[in-house]
C-alpha cells in the first residue's frame, strides 16, 4: 500500500523533496498530490514548473535538487510514485475504499490546516486528508508558518484531537548540522518518525552532551 504525500502552498518545498526521497529509498510507494498553490511556491523556490502532463520529468528534477538549490545533487528514481492531479476529486485517494498506509502533508500551509480541520475538501489534498482521518489511518501534518495565530492553533488542536500528528517544521541543532540540507533532513526525518517509517536522515540523540560539536 502507498503513502499519500500532499504538498501544500507553504514555503518549504525542500522538506517535501527530502520526505519523498526518503520514502522511496525505504522502498515505500507514494501517491503524490501537489496543490495548485504549492506549484507557485515550487516555481518561486526552485524555478521548477510542476506540470501534470510532464510530472515525472518535473518531479525527477525537483528531487534531484539540493536544499541549497544546486541541481543534480541527488539521484532521483521516481518509479515508485503515482501522481494524482489536485483537481481530480474522483482519484483513488478520494475514497476510503482506496487502501493506503496513511498521509503526510509536507509542508502544510495554514490554509491547508484550516481546510482539513474544517473538513472542507476543496481539492484532492484536503479530501484525501479527510478520508485518512475518517478511516483512522495515520495523518502527519508538517505545519510551516510563523507566527501562528489563535485560529491556526485551534485548527491544529482539532487535528490533534482527530488523531493526526502535528509536526512543526522546526529544525534542531543537536544532530550536528553543518549544511542547510542537514536542517531540512532533520525535519523530514521527524515527519517520517511520526509516520513510523525508518530512515537515516539525522543523527539521533544518544544522551551524550556535546556530541554534536565539531571536533578539531
Amino acid at each position: 500500500m502507498p503513502w499519500i504525500v500532499g504538498v501544500s502552498g507553504a514555503s518549504g518545498t525542500p522538506y517535501a523533496a527530502a520526505v519523498l526521497r526518503a520514502l522511496l529509498a525505504a522502498g515505500e510507494s507514494v501517491d503524490l498530490v501537489v496543490s495548485r498553490a504549492s506549484r507557485l511556491t515550487l516555481l518561486d523556490e526552485t524555478g521548477i514548473s510542476f506540470r501534470d502532463a510532464h510530472w515525472r520529468h518535473d518531479l525527477r528534477e525537483w528531487l534531484a535538487r539540493g536544499a541549497d538549490g544546486k541541481p543534480d545533487t541527488f539521484d532521483a528514481d521516481v518509479s515508485g510514485v503515482r501522481h494524482w492531479s489536485a483537481g481530480d476529486l474522483a482519484a483513488g485517494p478520494s475514497s476510503g475504499s482506496y487502501p493506503t498506509k496513511g498521509m503526510l502533508i509536507v509542508p502544510a500551509s495554514t490554509a491547508c490546516v484550516a481546510g482539513v480541520a474544517l473538513g472542507l475538501s476543496k481539492d484532492l489534498l484536503q479530501r484525501a486528508a479527510s478520508v485518512t482521518l475518517k478511516e483512522r489511518r495515520r495523518l502527519v501534518v508538517a505545519v510551516r508558518e510563523t507566527p501562528l495565530d489563535g485560529r491556526t492553533l485551534r485548527h491544529l488542536v482539532t487535528l490533534d484531537d482527530a488523531g493526526a500528528s502535528v509536526v512543526p517544521a522546526s529544525p534542531a541543532f543537536y544532530a550536528g548540522a553543518t549544511h542547510i540540507q542537514d536542517l531540512v533532513d532533520f525535519v523530514a526525518g521527524r515527519v517520517l518518525d511520526a509516520a513510523g517509517v525508518g530512515h537515516g536522515l539525522y543523527r539521533r540523540w544518544r544522551g551524550d552532551l556535546g556530541g554534536a560539536r565539531p571536533t578539531g
